[in-house]
This record gives structure tokens, C-alpha cells and sequence, in this order.
């Protein structure tokens, strides 16, 4: 795949992103927002990666290490570009970036309805991990 090409996002390509994520991700986030990827990225101006074909925005990963572990969210392929290899490039890009971080182990949020998914990341590798469960409170307003 020649053509397909992952690097770090820039600040000028929040806005698409938001836009690619309501037409490709499974779901929505409580930080899928402009002033939410603008934290991501002044935080860590590496850790949101794109592919790009031939100039085309064609898929995404969040590649987030806090020092301690690596997490991975929203990678996200557009529907007339998968199973061409793109999410694949995408976590050997977000694997990478953590290995020379000093990361050890990558987790993954992914969906329980998203079967799709599920297949792809097992493809990749991971795995569901029986013994968690995620604790969530939203912070700054209602706890449920």
C-alpha cells in the first residue's frame, strides 16, 4: 500500500476529523468535539493519527500513552476503504510510537454491539480481557 500514508495530525485537521469520525466511527464520545481533539492534540500533537490516500482522509487512531500505559481509541477506517490494509497501518503506527515511548502493553476501547470490530481487532492481536470491567463517571455535571 504505496499509497496509504499515517502520520500525527495537525491543528488544521481537527475539524475534518470530527467531521470523518460521524461518517466512519461506531458511536460518539463525550469529547468528540472541537475544544475536546484540541486538548488531545495541544497536549500530545503525536498521539492522533491519520491515514491519508492520495491526500484523502481514509481512517484514524488515538494513540495515547500517559507514562504508564497505551491506550487506543477511535480507529476508525472509512466504509469505502476497509479491509484494504488501513487499520492495520494505523495500529502498527500507534504500536510503534509506543514502543519507543517505553510502552509495554496496548489496550483498546472497543464496543460490545461493534462485532465488526470485534473481528478486526482480534486479527490485530488483542483481545477482550474477561477479568475487567470499565467504571465511568462524567465529570463536571450528572453522574447518571
Amino acid at each position: 500500500m504505496t499509497d496509504l500514508h499515517v502520520g500525527p495530525a495537525s491543528a488544521a485537521d481537527l475539524g475534518a476529523v470530527l467531521d470523518f469520525w460521524k461518517a466512519a466511527a461506531e458511536g460518539t464520545s463525550i469529547s468528540d468535539d472541537l475544544a475536546g481533539v484540541e486538548r488531545l492534540h495541544d497536549r500530545d500533537p503525536q498521539a492522533l493519527l491519520l491515514a491519508r490516500r492520495d491526500g484523502e482522509l481514509v481512517g484514524t487512531v488515538i494513540a495515547g500513552f500517559d507514562g504508564w500505559r497505551c491506550h487506543l481509541y477511535r480507529l476508525a477506517v472509512h466504509p469505502g476503504h476497509r479491509r484494504q490494509g488501513i487499520g492495520a497501518a494505523l495500529l502498527a503506527a500507534a504500536e510503534e510510537r509506543f514502543v519507543a515511548l517505553g510502552g509495554r502493553r496496548a489496550d483498546a476501547m472497543v464496543l460490545v454491539r461493534n462485532e465488526r470490530a470485534h473481528l478486526a481487532w482480534d486479527a490485530a492481536g488483542y483481545g477482550p480481557q474477561d477479568q475487567w470491567t470499565r467504571w465511568v463517571k462524567p465529570l463536571g455535571g450528572p453522574t447518571r
